[in-house]
Formats: C-alpha cells, sequence, structure tokens
C-alpha cells in the first residue's frame, strides 16, 4: 500500500476539496500532492477522487476510505506532536489538588523538583473536598481510596496504614486500652468527611463481621490537622494515617494504641484528565512522585 505519506495527501486534499489548499497545508507542491494520491488509487485498485478543473471532490469509495483514514492521520499528528513535545524541557505552570495534609507528604521533596525542573511553577491547592479535576481546570489531583470516573488516568503512588495514637500523658493518666471494647471509657476524637459529612469509622481487626463498636465521641473535626493537634494535646484517642504522624511517634509525643488491631490501610493516587496528551511538565511530576514519595513510617 501506498505510504504514510500518500495517505496523509489523500485526506488532507479531501478535506480541503482542492490539491493546492492541500499541497499548502504539508508543505509541497499541488504536483506532488496529486501524484501522491494518484499513486495510492493506484495502489489500491480504485478512484478515490473525482477530479475537474476547479475543485476536486469524494468519490464513493473515497468517502468510505475517507472516514477510516482520517482517523488513521488524526493518530499519527498527535503521535508526531506528542513524541515533539517530550523533546522538551518541562516548564509551565503545573495546577494540582491535593488533601489538606498532603503538604507532609510532598514538601520533603519540593525542594529536589524544584531544583530539577526549575522552569516547572507548581500551583498546589490542599484542601479536603472531592474536587472535579476537569470541570475546575486541574491539570491533576492526588487522592486517597477509590476513584469512578473513567475519564481519569491514575497512578498509585504509595500505601499508608491507619492508626489509634495518643499522647503519652493522656494514657498515663486513663490508663492504656488493651481491647477495642475498652474503647468506650476513653475519649476518641474523630474526623467528619468533607465529601458527604460522615464521620470517618474506626475499622478494627475481629471487629469487621460484628455490630459496629459504639464509641464516645468527645470531639469531631474535619481537618486533620486539629485532629492531630488534638492528639498531641492530651484531649484523646484519635484514628490517624501514619505518615501524618510518624515523627511523632518516633519523638514520643504520640504512642500507638491497640496496633495489634489497627491493620486497616489505603492507597494514594495521582490522577489526571485521560483527554489530554501527558505534556512534559505532568509527565515529569508523576515519574518524580512515583518515585521519590514515600508514606509511612
Amino acid at each position: 500500500m501506498e505510504s504514510l505519506s500518500g495517505l496523509t495527501a489523500f485526506v488532507r486534499a479531501a478535506e480541503l476539496r482542492s490539491f493546492v489548499a492541500a499541497a499548502q497545508r504539508l508543505g509541497l507542491s499541488a504536483s506532488a500532492v496529486g501524484k501522491s494520491v494518484a499513486r495510492l488509487e493506484e495502489s489500491l485498485g480504485v478512484r478515490l477522487l473525482n477530479r475537474s478543473t476547479r475543485h476536486i471532490s469524494l468519490t464513493e469509495e473515497g468517502a468510505l476510505f475517507y472516514a477510516r483514514c482520517s482517523r488513521v492521520v488524526a493518530e499519527l499528528e498527535e503521535a508526531e506532536a506528542e513524541l515533539s513535545r517530550s523533546r522538551e524541557a518541562p516548564r509551565g505552570r503545573l495546577r494540582v489538588s491535593l488533601p489538606a495534609l498532603g503538604y507532609r507528604m510532598l514538601l520533603p521533596i519540593l525542594p529536589e523538583f524544584t531544583r530539577r525542573y526549575p522552569e516547572v511553577e507548581l500551583d498546589l491547592d490542599f484542601n479536603d473536598r472531592l474536587v472535579d479535576v476537569i470541570a475546575e481546570g486541574m491539570d491533576a489531583v492526588i487522592r486517597s481510596g477509590e476513584f469512578l470516573d473513567s475519564r481519569l488516568k491514575a497512578r498509585t503512588l504509595g500505601t499508608f496504614r491507619l492508626l489509634l495514637v495518643a499522647a503519652p500523658h493522656y494514657l498515663a493518666e486513663r490508663g492504656t486500652p488493651t481491647t477495642p471494647e475498652n474503647l468506650a471509657q476513653h475519649a476518641c476524637l474523630f474526623y467528619r468527611f468533607h465529601s458527604n459529612g460522615q464521620i470517618q469509622p474506626w475499622q478494627l481487626a475481629g471487629h469487621e463481621q460484628r455490630p459496629p463498636l459504639v464509641l464516645p465521641g468527645t470531639l469531631t473535626f474535619n481537618n486533620i490537622e486539629a485532629l492531630i493537634g488534638a492528639a498531641l494535646g492530651g484531649l484523646g484517642i484519635a484514628y490517624l494515617p501514619d505518615f501524618a504522624v510518624s515523627q511523632y511517634v518516633r519523638d514520643g509525643q504520640l504512642q500507638a494504641v491497640l496496633p495489634d488491631y489497627t491493620m486497616q490501610g489505603g492507597q494514594f493516587s495521582l490522577l489526571w484528565p485521560g483527554s489530554r496528551q501527558t505534556l512534559p511538565k505532568l509527565r515529569v511530576f508523576v515519574d518524580f512522585l512515583a518515585q521519590r514519595l514515600v508514606l509511612g513510617g
């Protein structure tokens, strides 16, 4: 079959109804475009275009062939453009939304990213609401849990575990629980999700198939930083991701409670619009986070 250049010449001539206009679009001569289409017709054994002194038009067979070829040529041109962009230095503004707690994951590795890619301007939005990536014009979002939006591409960044923690001075005063049932005698600090207003359940091993534990809620927060602060202040026991409190546990400011019962965890993923080509600035950000992000202890 005629080379890909012949397909491109045919598609452009069919779209523009002119060899001259197609030649101008392709940077060739009208004669070269006409000959390329003629060779394609000869190879296929069918006439694709009707010619006259003033214009050209598709034959019935040409219309059928064009319907297929136009998509092929569009994909080829997009592939060429993507390869061209891949050779460009990553640059430009990159809008990324993260959970409010995301700064604890990101800030330790940001200096390295900015040194590597000084022409990428990160515009970071830290909040716990469910951001609509496409409607709000975000380049990417970092989210935990499952996602069901088929319009988005995704890459897993890492996993985390949820822990029960409390300040040592709180446990010294109120005692340390040894079973989940002991939590009924303690002040429990809860987190309320922004997305649905529900309180995060404490999922403890051995209680998955039982009626949920009835826990006394002393305080409820819709901000994890405030929840961490309350735990540090000795106001009660909190259920928090390990990467958010691991430093406090190492420093002795918080102590893990019922560690053998807290097996629940989750994962963080980076999501971006699947309908867009991955520009260099986004591609390097995705790859960098996948390689350098460390969650947990």
